[in-house]
């Protein structure tokens, strides 16, 4: 086994992490802005859309008006879901063009 001295040890350059803060800050916003959107856009949407759309414009009943506005949560999730897999692939691909050109 090397014995290593105190100095040889010191003398290894520290890893730089700046250039990751940003990125790391950039992707917990992203991350941060569709776990909000993903929580508020389907259950909004669904209360609005049975209220104002299939009770109120289509005048279903109470049930059918369920059935429906459940369709359009599940939808607007998917939404979100595939918005979130768009942003965060080409935010991966472009943090990979930069690295690539450094």
């Amino acid at each position: 086994m090397d014995r290593y001295d105190k100095a040889s040890l010191n003398a290894a350059p520290a890893p730089d992490f700046k250039g990751n803060d940003g990125s790391l800050l950039s992707v917990l916003k992203t991350l941060l802005f569709f776990t909000v959107l993903m929580i508020t856009f389907p259950i909004g949407l669904y209360f609005a859309s049975k209220v104002y759309i299939f009770e109120g414009t289509f005048g279903l009943s109470n049930r059918d008006s369920y059935f429906y506005a459940a369709i359009v949560a599940v939808v607007a999730v998917h939404v979100v879901l595939a918005l979130f897999v768009y942003v965060a692939w080409n935010e991966g691909s472009r943090q990979w063009r930069e690295g690539k050109q450094d």
